[in-house]
């Protein structure tokens, strides 16, 4: 028996395009489109592959499973209505900050066939997270990240904070921020997606 997945790809950068030709490699995967907020860098792809519109989904060839990685906003936009058509694979959890952004997709999964994944990515421990949660035995998380301002993205006040810190150019540790995941994702939604996965398993 032999079962070929269809997929569709939301976003093409270095992530989306590690994705496609991971894809293609594969005998048992099929892309079947690929949308990006610019069109120029699906310009590379065979012209039958674009979206052009996230709206349009339901128009084109179905698939099995929508790939999200691109931006939190494409879930809270697009999230629901992804899950009319396929599984949808989240692939900026920081989106679940957004209290009415996860309600919205757990109301969407109800009499849904469809299914949403998150990736863990680089938390390990994830799925003991799960169980201990699950059992009722995590009664709490606390998770420390420790980044090279230059390989930090933030937003709002920490962007803020840490423009300071790199004028002020001090030697040791310095901590921009202490407090709930829920708080720390709209502000740094490219760096936290581990946490926010952590957050979610818990």
């Amino acid at each position: 028996f032999f079962y070929l997945m269809k997929l569709g790809i939301v976003g093409f950068g270095s992530l989306g395009k590690y994705i496609y030709n991971a894809a293609k490699e594969n005998p048992e995967i099929e892309v079947v489109w690929v949308w990006n907020r610019s069109l120029e860098a699906l310009q590379e792809l065979p012209e039958e592959l674009h979206l052009n519109n996230l709206d349009n989904v339901g128009d084109k060839a179905k698939v099995d499973l929508i790939v999200e990685v691109a931006h939190p906003s494409i879930t809270k936009n697009y999230g629901a209505m992804f899950l009319k058509h396929a599984n949808y694979f989240v692939g900026s959890p920081t989106c679940f900050a957004d209290a009415k952004v996860e309600e919205e997709i757990r109301a969407a999964l109800v009499n849904c066939p469809y299914s949403v994944y998150v990736p863990s990515g680089a938390l390990w421990g994830a799925q003991d997270i799960r169980k201990m949660a699950c059992r009722g035995t995590l009664h709490g998380l606390s998770v420390t990240m420790k980044k090279h301002p230059s390989s930090l993205k933030l937003e709002g006040e920490l962007k803020e904070k840490l423009e300071q810190v790199k004028k002020e150019d001090k030697d040791g540790e310095i901590v921009l921020y202490e407090g709930s995941v829920r708080g720390l994702c709209p502000l740094a939604p490219n760096n936290v997606n581990t946490m926010a996965a952590a957050a979610l398993a818990g």
